[in-house]
């Protein structure tokens, strides 16, 4: 379907300021999660890492079923996608409330709640896209703050509500909130098509050509049939003589000729059917072999390589500070009458100011987007090895603080990608590189909840956690050195299609 050009504007800020509401919604308890991480581990007395893995599913089985969601978007549109979202994260969430052990969170908040999530990010992105053009990156800047806003609110709110309601009462009201995001859902009114062409016309051009042949073949078998009848008519007028033995001779091969005409059309729709289904298969098969001949493509581009173990490593050791602050500070016994704000919250405030900051760097012409990106990734390493030297709630506040800013390089990550391997492959490489952010989201929690298991103590868990992020920083910077791309390029040519990154461009 075309869609006609993006108003950019209009009822397109109406899409952006629902999309904010419901990414808000939608996304504040899964990352405040850590409130209930604590409330978890003291009421059904498993290891942190068994524990840590009902965050890290809710956060990261989104982005593993980002293609699955992508084509649920695509076949039913973003706005009934976006109202079934709000059941599933609504239902997941109260559905928690009645867990009776760690197992079935894994089903209720970390499955159902996760794919809630990933159906409405792609929901509210791919409606922000269809309404916004020229306007495009700040629509999107505006709604990606409305995940980290909420991490800011509910970290305190859940916190509230436990206080007040207990474990299984935060969670059914934090549950009939996002019910909110059916009515956020509901206003996104899909883009008018460019063309409305009549009902009958359409299904009439998708029918192929084939078919055709069919309705012919009909249209011949109903000629005989009145051939035949205008035939015995016209004779019975000429000799004006009924004669029932002639007539019943007449109808009898009317019949033969229409039953023989009729087997021999069903066969050669049978014929064609299977001629079609065979092609339709080779073509989908060779559309598989596309996909993963450019996928080799892509990971032939060094700097692509090394992207994906750097985003891999980041999610395995960045993202665990935001589920596991809270515990963190309790480990080092912080007094509460310290706290001034929950560091969850500190989290995710630095993270909206990360991604505006970090966004608008990204749009100077003298600022590299790759090495700013490097930049974010050694800083956080170096954040995560000071970690275990906190043992103050002021320490601990102004890391969470570093730590926020610098997680807002998600918002730079598709400028990345783009100077890396090109517009035309952005949506392929892009969805190649959120699935490995997937399953670093499922596992950096439960590796470092499972170091404390079999250490007591969290300093080897960051130390973990410093090494893979400072690791994969490192190796995408030497992808990205001008000397190493020379010498790349004197041993070897990149295949046709492919996109080095160019260190000196700009962003």
């Amino acid at each position: 379907m075309a869609f006609r050009k993006p108003p950019d504007g209009g009822w397109g800020w109406v899409i952006v300021v629902v999309s904010f509401f419901a990414q808000f919604l939608c996304y504040g308890s899964p990352l405040a999660v850590g409130v209930l991480y604590l409330e978890w581990l003291d009421a059904f007395g498993e290891g942190k890492g068994k524990t840590a893995w009902v965050g890290s599913l809710a956060n990261g089985i989104g982005l593993l079923a980002s293609p699955v969601c992508s084509i649920c978007v695509s076949s039913f549109g973003a706005r009934p996608v976006a109202i079934f979202s709000g059941f599933m994260v609504a239902g997941g969430l109260m559905m928690s409330s009645f867990a009776p052990n760690i197992y079935f969170l894994y089903v209720s908040y970390g499955i159902v709640v996760g794919l809630g999530c990933g159906l409405l990010y792609t929901a509210t992105v791919t409606i922000t896209c269809q309404y916004f053009d020229k306007r495009r990156g700040l629509a999107l800047g505006l709604i990606s703050t409305g995940s980290s806003v909420g991490l800011f609110i509910y970290a305190a709110l859940q916190r509230e509500l436990i206080e007040l309601y207990g474990l299984d009462g935060c969670l059914l009201i934090v549950g009939a909130l996002s019910l909110n995001i059916l009515a956020c859902g509901s206003l996104m009114r899909p883009l008018e098509s460019s063309s409305s062409p009549p009902p009958e016309k359409m299904f009439v051009d998708k029918v192929p050509d084939q078919y055709f042949v069919y309705h012919e073949k009909e249209k011949t078998v109903e000629e005989n049939i009145s051939i035949l009848e205008k035939g015995y008519i016209d004779e019975k007028s000429v000799n004006n003589v009924p004669d029932c033995k002639q007539d019943s001779v007449l109808n009898k091969n009317a019949l033969s000729s229409i039953n023989v005409s009729e087997k021999d059309t069903y066969k050669k729709k049978v014929v064609e059917q299977t001629n079609f289904c065979k092609q339709l298969a080779k073509r989908k098969w060779q559309l598989y072999l596309t996909y993963w001949k450019e996928t080799m493509v892509l990971f032939k581009n060094k700097v692509f390589s090394a992207l994906f173990v750097a985003i891999l490593l980041f999610d395995i050791g960045g993202f665990p500070p935001s589920l596991l602050m809270e515990d963190v500070a309790r480990s080092a016994n912080i007094s509460e009458d310290d706290y001034y704000m929950p560091l969850i919250s500190i989290i995710g405030i630095m993270t909206t100011v990360g991604k505006l900051i970090l966004g608008i760097l990204a749009d100077f012409k003298w600022v590299n987007t790759l090495y700013l990106y490097v930049t974010t990734l050694l800083m956080t390493g170096v954040a995560l090895f000071a970690i275990p030297f906190a043992k103050s709630y002021l320490t601990l506040a102004m890391l969470s603080g570093i730590l926020g800013f610098l997680t807002g390089n998600w918002s730079i990550f598709p400028y990345v990608t783009t100077k890396t391997v090109g517009i035309e492959k952005l949506t392929h490489a892009y969805g190649i590189l959120m699935f490995f952010a997937g399953l670093g989201n499922s596992l950096g929690p439960p590796i470092v909840g499972w170091f404390y298991d079999w250490t007591q103590e969290y300093n080897t868990a960051f130390y973990f956690s410093g090494f893979c992020v400072l690791l994969g920083g490192f190796l995408l910077l030497l992808a990205a050195l001008p000397c190493w791309n020379a010498c790349t390029n004197q041993s070897s040519k990149l295949p046709p299609n492919t996109y080095s990154y160019k260190v000196a461009s700009n962003a």
